[in-house]
């Protein structure tokens, strides 16, 4: 019986852990100009999507952007374990959308946008 109530708890946990997807703010990795913006995580459709909600300059006062509101990140689905996949990266400044990944370890979160097998990562905080 014990045995059972393990085997339960650990599935349990698993889906927990499943379950706890991505959500809240994380501010981007500096580009080229010193900037950094505030991406949003959220549910979209049982997959996690990431907007734009603020960009500040690099001594950190507000600034207008042209690409709030908009999603830099969409379609990630949850692997578990921090990871998500299958997903798109949206770079504004160049127009592009890449093909992506993220793991999140605590407060940290490494996006990855990739062309064929050549990946580029960020680290975002929260």
């Amino acid at each position: 019986m014990k045995a059972l109530a393990t085997v339960a708890l650990l599935a349990l946990a698993g889906t927990t852990v499943q379950a706890q997807g991505i959500g809240g703010i994380f501010q981007t990795q500096a580009n080229d100009d010193g900037n950094v913006g505030m991406v949003e995580f959220y549910d979209c459709g049982g997959k996690y999507c990431g907007r734009l909600v603020k960009s500040f300059d690099r001594a950190g006062k507000e600034i207008g952007s042209p690409y709030a509101g908009k999603n830099i990140v969409a379609g990630m689905t949850d692997e578990g374990g921090g990871k998500f996949s299958g997903g798109t990266i949206w770079d504004p400044g160049a127009d592009k959308t890449y093909k992506s990944k993220m793991q999140l370890d605590g407060k940290l979160l490494d996006v990855s946008g990739c062309v064929a097998m050549f990946c580029k990562t960020q680290r975002w905080s929260a």
